[in-house]
Order: structure tokens, then C-alpha cells, then sequence
């Protein structure tokens, strides 16, 4: 088994590599892939000194699965060329999500739609992906009709320029910005850029993204995508109107039930989720768990998890794990 990290040097790439090395995940040979100024680095996994190769030269190599975490135009350039050589690729950017030939996958909820001619497999945006670990089970049980989300967006998600500018705005240093406004003391409405519709295309991917997972356009979400100035996890306020009526009793049962969700809902003893407490964690966490007091049949939840585990590099790889699992690489 030969494994390809693509785009090994940036801040996903670099926690796909350490949840690899947690979770044992069995290869024989790794490939660190990196743009042409990283190439001759080299980087540490398992006790070995890994030196970071180009692109050109992975495909070469044919590994059996790459992982990608490149930005959208060098998966939309290179997967093709990967798949074309007989690797199945694990994208973790927008290109391929909506796709219609692509699958894009969470593997709790979807796993089962993957087969042996899938070489391009997506996975989907950070805060879908916390959003309908959650949200999954509760519709399969109540149908939902209509979710309503604002996040609360970590700089990390934006990647390490964005960190370093509330870095240096903390300390007070000058820097290069990633944003147009300070970060540090303010938030921000603005997640992606904006499209002609007045949303923002991280906003869109909430609006898309679910409906193609859940393989179900029967309901509809409107997200408002903020951006805080915390360095690592994202958070979701949720309102999601279901067809039929609810016991939260039942509600909080199906949470605890559901792999990958940890119920954290206890408001008398100050028990919620926290971005500080899903940190290097891989679940996702859920609490203030309460009936919509001005709506029919509607609840409101708060989802939390760490975006660059769960939100990307642990759910690439657990798409890997049950490609080996079901033998369809």
C-alpha cells in the first residue's frame, strides 16, 4: 500500500500526516507531495525522515490512494492525472464537491455509495461535515424541512496567514493580512468570496453540500458564515424545522447513539460544547439542545468540532480506511 499526502507542508496536510500516524493506517510506502518550492524538504513521520517530492513525480510513482490538500486548482489539474494512473484520490477542496459524478463523503453517514470506479472521491466542506454528523440521524428519524445555520469560523480555516495575522494583531505586531479588517477583537460576515446572490460561497457550500450527502433536496438550509477570532475549531448555531414533532428526550437518545457525536448538554452544571474542548479531538460535539419556542416542530442545537481534524484531514482518512476496509482500492 503506497499513500500520497498532497500538499504535505500546509496546516491540513500536516495534520492528515500526524492522524495518519495515529490511527495506524497501514502503507508501505509514504509519499510526501508538496508545490516545487517545498520539494528537497523533508518531513518526519514514524520515526523517518520523508523527503517532500513534486507532482509530477507522485504520479509517477502511482501510489494506490492520494490524498489531496492543495487548494482547488491543483486538484482540478492533478487529480485527473492521479486517477488517470490508477490512484484513487481523496480531495479535500471545493473542486470536485458538486460534481455530479463525483461522490462526496462523509463515512458515517455515506460511505456506502463508494465503488471501485470511484478514483476521485470528495471531501466535503468543514462545516458540513459537522453539521450533518449531526443532522443525519435526526432527519432520517423527524424529516427535516427547512435548517437554518450561522457558524462561528475559526481563523485556522482560512489557513496559517490568517493565524499569523491575529497572531500579530495580539501581540500587537505589524503583519501581512489575510482579511481586509483586523480579526482580533471583531468578527467577521465573511467567509470565501462573495457571489452574485449576495452569499458567500462558503455560505452555498452549506446551502449544497448536505443535500448531496444526505442524497435528499426535499429540505433546504440558509447559512450565515462568520468568521471569529479563535485559532482552531468551528462552531454552529442550528435551527432545523422537521416535518413531524419531536421528543427531546428521544432527540438527545439518537445524539448519543450516533457515531462520532459526543452529547455535550447539561446547562445546570455549565456542560456545552467549546472550540477549546473539541480541540485535536475527531468527534463531533453537540449540546443546548431546546424546542424553537416560535416554531412548530423546530429545534435549535450548537454543533462544535475541530475543522482540521474532523472537518478535513481525519474524515479524508477515514474515507481511505473504508476504501481498504471494503477492499475498493
Amino acid at each position: 500500500m503506497k499513500v500520497a499526502v498532497v500538499g504535505a507542508t500546509g496546516m491540513v496536510g500536516e495534520v492528515m500526516l500526524r492522524v495518519l500516524e495515529e490511527r495506524q493506517f497501514p502503507m508501505d510506502e509514504l509519499l510526501v507531495v508538496a508545490s516545487e518550492r517545498s520539494v528537497g524538504k523533508t518531513i518526519s513521520f514514524r520515526g523517518r525522515e520523508h523527503r517532500v517530492i513534486g507532482l509530477e513525480a507522485a504520479v509517477a510513482s502511482r501510489p494506490d490512494i492520494a490524498i489531496f490538500s492543495a487548494g482547488g486548482g491543483t486538484s482540478l489539474e492533478w487529480a485527473p492525472k492521479f486517477a488517470a494512473a490508477g490512484t484513487t484520490v481523496i480531495d479535500n477542496s471545493s473542486a470536485w464537491r458538486m460534481d455530479p459524478d463525483k461522490k462526496l463523503v462523509v463515512p458515517e453517514i455515506n460511505a456506502g455509495v463508494l465503488g471501485p470506479d470511484d478514483k476521485i472521491i470528495a471531501n466535503p466542506n468543514c462545516s458540513t461535515i459537522q453539521l450533518v454528523m449531526v443532522l443525519a440521524p435526526l432527519h432520517k428519524r423527524y424529516r427535516m424541512k427547512r435548517v437554518v445555520v450561522s457558524t462561528y469560523q475559526s481563523v485556522s480555516g482560512t489557513g496559517i496567514k490568517a493565524v499569523q495575522q491575529l497572531e500579530n494583531e495580539v501581540a500587537g505586531r505589524e503583519g501581512e493580512r489575510a482579511y481586509p479588517y483586523p480579526i482580533h477583537r471583531n468578527v467577521l460576515p465573511h467567509c470565501d468570496v462573495f457571489l452574485e446572490n449576495g452569499y458567500t460561497k462558503e455560505e452555498m457550500k452549506l446551502a449544497r453540500e448536505p443535500q448531496k450527502i444526505l442524497d435528499d433536496r426535499t429540505f433546504s438550509v440558509s447559512a450565515t458564515a462568520v468568521r471569529v477570532p479563535t485559532s482552531g475549531g468551528h462552531s454552529e448555531s442550528v435551527n432545523v424545522e422537521f416535518h413531524t414533532d419531536f421528543d427531546l428526550s428521544e432527540v438527545r437518545q439518537i445524539l448519543s447513539k450516533t457515531p462520532g457525536v459526543v452529547v455535550q448538554d447539561e446547562p445546570a452544571s455549565n456542560t456545552y460544547p467549546m472550540p477549546i474542548l473539541a480541540h485535536d479531538k475527531d468527534e463531533v460535539f453537540v449540546g443546548r439542545i431546546r424546542r424553537d419556542e416560535s416554531q412548530a416542530n423546530t429545534l435549535n442545537l450548537w454543533i462544535v468540532a475541530d475543522n482540521l481534524r474532523k472537518g478535513a484531514a481525519t474524515n479524508a482518512i477515514q474515507i481511505a480506511e473504508y476504501l481498504l476496509a471494503e477492499a475498493l482500492v
